[in-house]
C-alpha cells in the first residue's frame, strides 16, 4: 500500500472514534451532568527520503467541554445542581472521582451516596452524614448543609489544577490529579444540572463524519479496484 492508502486508513481510523463519541453524546443528551466530549486531532508529520514529506492525522485524545447546562427544578432535598466552575468529589472503589450530578440519597447508615451507591466527600475529603433525626436538611448557596438549623458539613466543589488532566471514565465520572477547590460557584438545591449536549449539533456532526468517512472509503476502492488492475494486467 502507498502513502496514500496508508494517509487514508489513518484517518478513516480516526474517524470512527470520533463517530463513537458523538454517539455517546447523542446517547446521553438526556443523563444529568454529562458533559460533551469531542476528539481532539494532531498531525504527524514524516520526511522521506528524495520524496516529499507524509502528513498524516491522528485521533490523539478526547476533549471534555466543560460549558455550563440548564438547571431542572425536582424539589429534592437531597438533588444538587452547580451553577458555575467545579465538580462534587466522589468516591469509588477505584478512587476519588469528580461528578456534576448531584442527585444523592441517604444510604442505611446515613451517608449521602450517588444512585451507584458512591459516598459523597466534603470540602475536607469526609464523607457526608445526616443525622438519623433530622427533619428539615436546607443547603446554603456556599455549600454549608444544615439539618434542623444546624449546620452538619460543608460540602466542596474541586477541579483538576490542569483543566487537560480530566479524563472520562464512565457515565458521569470523571477521574484527575492534583485537584483544588473551588471558590466562587454556586450550589442550589432541590436542582439538578442537565446534559450540556446540544442533540441537534451532534446530529449534524455525525452526518458530517459519516459523509467523511464515506467519502475516505470510496477512494479506498478506488485505489483497490486500481491495485488489482495493475496487478492482473502484469500478470497476463
Amino acid at each position: 500500500m502507498d502513502a496514500a492508502g496508508y494517509t487514508t486508513l489513518n484517518r478513516q481510523s480516526g474517524l470512527m472514534r470520533e463517530m463513537g463519541v458523538v454517539a455517546n453524546n447523542i446517547a446521553n443528551a438526556s443523563t444529568t451532568g454529562f458533559r460533551r466530549e469531542g476528539v481532539v486531532f494532531s498531525e504527524f508529520v514524516a520526511a522521506l527520503d528524495e520524496d516529499p514529506s507524509l502528513s498524516m492525522a491522528h485521533a490523539s485524545g478526547r476533549h471534555v467541554d466543560l460549558a455550563q447546562a440548564a438547571v431542572s427544578q425536582t424539589g429534592g432535598q437531597f438533588d444538587f445542581a452547580i451553577q458555575g466552575d467545579g465538580f462534587f468529589l466522589i468516591e469509588t472503589p477505584q478512587g476519588d472521582r469528580l461528578t456534576r450530578a448531584g442527585s444523592f440519597i441517604p444510604s442505611a447508615e446515613g451517608e449521602l451516596v450517588t444512585p451507584d451507591g458512591f459516598r459523597l466527600l466534603d470540602a475536607g475529603g469526609a464523607p457526608v452524614f445526616i443525622p438519623p433525626d433530622a427533619k428539615a436538611v436546607a443547603l446554603a448557596s456556599d455549600g454549608t448543609l444544615s439539618a434542623n438549623g444546624d449546620p452538619i458539613a460543608q460540602i466542596g466543589l474541586w477541579r483538576p489544577t490542569d483543566p487537560l488532566a480530566l479524563t472520562h471514565q464512565s457515565g458521569t465520572l470523571f477521574a484527575a490529579t492534583d485537584l483544588e477547590p473551588v471558590e466562587g460557584a454556586t450550589i442550589l438545591q432541590g436542582m439538578l444540572e442537565d446534559s450540556n449536549v446540544e442533540p441537534v449539533s451532534e446530529i449534524a456532526r455525525m452526518i458530517e463524519v459519516q459523509r467523511a468517512y464515506e467519502l475516505g472509503q470510496k477512494f479506498l476502492d478506488a485505489e483497490d479496484q486500481r491495485v488489482r488492475g495493475v496487478i492482473q494486467t502484469l500478470g497476463r
